[in-house]
């Protein structure tokens, strides 16, 4: 089995940024644990923080991998062009935020790839991860 992550725009600044919001640990150092925790599945990750890049990402793995875990960060709100491109994969695609976007400002209520989307998961951190993988194994 073959998990892409896929982490948007600013998420590379886990664990400086807004830590009462996002925490203090940055995803390169929760990512082996991910990866021995499920010891059988190919776990490989990506983060940019531009729009043409998660879709051309998304795009090369979207028709041979078993899912993808997408957090699109601030795109989620804005993107159609990341809706049109989950639509258009073979592979399934699980939205998740590590807080939850329903207690904080009004924009973030919206998004703009769920419906794209296999499901969505928010709000439990960095948790939030394992159990999007958790629902790609159980597909």
């Amino acid at each position: 089995m073959k998990i892409q992550i896929i982490n948007g725009p600013n998420l590379n600044l886990l664990g400086v940024r807004e830590p009462g919001i996002y925490g203090s640990s940055s995803f390169e150092s929760y990512l082996p644990t991910l990866r021995q925790r499920y010891p059988d599945v190919q776990i490989d990750y990506y983060q940019s923080n531009i729009e043409g890049e998660l879709i051309d990402r998304m795009q090369q793995v979207g028709f041979e991998y078993d899912g993808i875990v997408l957090n699109a960060g601030a795109y989620t709100h804005t993107s159609v062009a990341l809706h049109d491109c989950i639509r258009s994969l073979k592979t399934p695609v699980i939205e998740v935020h590590i807080s939850n976007v329903h207690t904080r400002e009004e924009f973030r209520h919206h998004s703009m790839i769920s419906a794209a989307c296999r499901g969505v998961i928010a709000g439990f951190g960095l948790d939030s991860y394992r159990l999007a993988i958790e629902a790609i194994i159980a597909q």
